[in-house]
């Protein structure tokens, strides 16, 4: 009688791990990779919030229309920014902000679902995910503390700065997208002569320059830190 064989032995499969960098850079189920134009709206004020967008490449504006029908600029968003997050609250079924492409960009468009069922289940996706929204919680309230006791000067230095992402890098300068001065205007609170007013003096104080886009050096940081 012939021995018994013994089957080999099966090796359970190593789960794969998951990368949420990947999940936002890449097109899968409920996830939709697709590139738009300056000027073109993502979305707009009063839309059905039913998706979550992620920004791959390019700039975003938020902003917000008045039932008077006066325009304001809330927020200028780059790469690795979210957009439209609050459709996740079950209280916000409609968008509350226009999103607006300033330069051309790479969106990718994740449904709600798959965005709340990836949250639940990939716990690195959603530490990133809270840990945005912090961040971003804590620049809402650096808003308002801006909004509130600097000076006109102060909060355009500030925005731009920010807009170049000073900090987040080595670099001495960085380039920001074109950004018209009515915009930066309805951002800092002011109006666009006194926009005007500013950068020209920053500009004459080496502070920034043009030259294939807005210059942004980091010795402006000194008008913020001015008392």
């Amino acid at each position: 009688m012939p021995p018994l064989r013994r089957s080999p032995t099966r090796r359970r499969s190593q789960p794969r791990l998951f990368d949420p960098k990947a999940f936002l850079t890449t097109a899968g189920i409920g996830r939709t990779v697709y590139h738009c134009r300056p000027k073109h709206a993502i979305f707009s004020q009063g839309d059905r919030a039913e998706a979550i967008f992620y920004i791959q490449e390019g700039r975003v504006r938020l902003s917000v229309l008045s039932k008077q029908g006066k325009e304001a600029t809330i927020g200028l968003l780059g790469p690795g920014d979210f957009l439209g997050e609050g459709c996740l609250a079950s209280t916000q079924p409609i968008r509350l902000a226009t999103a607006t492409a300033v330069t051309e960009c790479m969106l990718l468009e994740i449904t709600k679902e798959e965005m709340l069922l990836a949250l639940h289940e990939q716990h690195e996706l959603s530490d990133l995910f809270v840990g945005y929204l912090v961040q971003r919680h804590n620049h809402t309230q650096a808003d308002l503390v801006d909004q509130l006791f600097n000076s006109a000067e102060k909060r355009l230095a500030r925005a731009l700065l920010i807009l170049s992402h000073f900090g987040k890098d080595d670099r001495p300068e960085a380039v920001i997208p074109q950004i018209s001065q009515e915009t930066l205007a309805e951002m800092v609170g002011t109006t666009r002569s006194r926009v005007n007013f500013f950068m020209n003096k920053f500009r004459k104080l080496g502070f920034i320059k043009y030259n294939g886009g807005l210059q942004v050096n980091s010795s402006l940081l000194s008008v913020v830190l001015h008392e």
